[in-house]
């Protein structure tokens, strides 16, 4: 369980008076994810998700949160965070800035079909257009500079051939700029275990706590990497096209982004490998906490560069 920062019952009892959601009934500690603290809180005024934050500062916090609340607003089923009595989304607790979300229906989805894919391909183009109104920005912090920042701390722990991929993949990502690219408020962690379906409908778009600008066709890369790939990690070509074209229908495709397809399929992969390689090989002492295989996106990336010239295009 990723439950870095403990919490009682009474110590969120007391917390909870500084806000208007009643009598704590249950808390219960979430086992997934590895960057934050995460308890499903429930009350005598309703289901509500508490996080406590073990990276983020209280100043980076209200990007996040605000976003949220702002997508909520425009119709994304998007958590919307729970004010306290002084009207501000964000508190602390254990010595930790802290938040209470409202926790959403349904449940995520660990075998998506094609019907899935059409949903959240829609939902994401959706998200992306609501997020132009956004007024906030913030600068990815899991982007290139992170990668290179990092590089040499992961490095000693890889065997030559990977350390060698690794280095000659964030010399290729160099490369490119894309500075043309269609950007605003993006995702940029729609992994399946962050959706959640009550039946066809897409119920819930949670954990926004990588939440950037940057480029959409970034979060778009991301999200066809996780939910429309076959067991080896190849694109599963009917899920592929599905999302895609779903996406398209709300939000078309600029030409430079079709052009850019295939790099960022790459770059998805790069970001979600060198994370995890840091999650794995440098963890932070926590309660019971996992991290996950750095090697599902290693094989991701060889798979996106070998069949760069055979992917799911991007359709005018």
């Amino acid at each position: 369980m990723s439950v870095f920062t403990t919490v009682t019952a009474d110590e969120l009892r007391r917390w909870l008076q500084d806000y208007d959601v009643g009598e704590l009934l249950d808390l219960q500690g979430i086992s997934a994810g590895i960057e934050n603290t995460n308890y499903f809180v429930t009350t005598s005024a309703g289901r509500y998700v508490l996080t406590l934050f073990e990276k983020l500062s209280a100043q980076e916090l209200p990007f996040y949160l605000n976003l949220m609340a702002h997508l909520a607003e425009h119709g994304l089923p998007s958590a919307h965070p729970v004010a306290n009595r002084g009207g501000s989304y964000l508190g602390a607790l254990k010595g930790k800035p802290a938040a209470l979300v409202a926790r959403l229906e349904g449940t995520d989805v660990a075998a998506p079909a094609v019907r899935h894919c059409t949903a959240i391909g829609a939902v994401l183009a959706r998200l992306h257009l609501a997020g132009q109104s956004y007024p906030a920005k913030m600068d990815n912090p899991r982007g290139p500079k992170w990668w290179k920042s990092v590089l040499p701390e992961i490095l000693p722990f890889l065997p030559d051939s990977e350390a060698a991929l690794l280095q000659e993949e964030v010399r290729f990502q160099s490369l490119y700029r894309f500075s043309d690219l269609p950007r605003g408020a993006i995702h940029a962690d729609l992994f399946r275990d962050n959706v959640l379906f009550a039946g066809e409908r897409v119920a819930g778009v949670i954990d926004f706590y990588f939440a950037c600008t940057d480029a959409l066709l970034y979060d778009v890369a991301i999200a066809v990497n996780d939910w429309c790939i076959d067991g080896t990690g190849a694109l599963d070509s009917a899920r592929t096209r599905a999302f895609l074209d779903a996406y398209a229908a709300v939000r078309p495709w600029t030409p430079i982004e079709r052009g850019a397809w295939p790099v960022m399929l790459r770059a998805g992969a790069l970001r979600f490998w060198v994370s995890r390689l840091y999650d794995f090989h440098l963890p932070r002492p926590g309660e019971l906490t996992h991290a996950k295989d750095p090697g599902h996106f290693r094989r991701i990336l060889e798979l996106r560069i070998r069949d760069e010239h055979g992917l799911p295009g991007l359709v005018a």
